[in-house]
């Protein structure tokens, strides 16, 4: 049941909202920091977690599914576009600050990769992409 998704989003939404509104106040900063991360953190934790596993099981374990999937990119790039609009108001120097982030980010990625090492090679797609003809009734070989 999708409902349960909807119900486990909101309820994150509403924590993470919360929980960043509090992080502004003892930053002193006028804000909520981090609501959105810290919701899409909880929701990541709570799906995935052994505790909630009746929960995510079943139909209404593929609403979570769903929700959760649909609920990151969305919220990121609601996130990002606020994050332009901001970085526009506050000047030259929030706007060379964000391409510089970027760019690190870029150049990070093949040190990054390099972290995990070489791993067993995926088998051939040959083996998988037969002819239809050469298969069973059944589909089997």
């Amino acid at each position: 049941m999708v409902i349960y998704g909807v119900a486990l989003l909101a309820a994150c939404l509403v924590v993470g909202l919360y929980v960043g509104e509090l992080l502004g106040q003892l930053l002193g900063v006028q804000a909520n920091v981090g609501g959105v991360g810290i919701a899409m953190l909880l929701l990541v934790l709570i799906a995935g977690s052994q505790r909630s596993r009746a929960l995510v099981t079943g139909h209404s374990g593929e609403g979570i599914k769903f929700w959760s999937a649909m609920y990151i990119p969305i919220v990121v790039a609601m996130a990002a576009s606020q994050n332009v609009v901001a970085a526009v108001d506050g000047g030259m120097l929030a706007l060379i600050v964000g391409v510089l982030a970027v760019l690190v980010s870029f150049l990070l990625v093949p040190l990054i990769s390099r972290i995990g090492g070489a791993g067993a090679p995926l088998p051939p797609l040959e083996d998988s992409l037969q002819p239809v003809k050469e298969r069973g009734r059944n589909g089997n070989l």
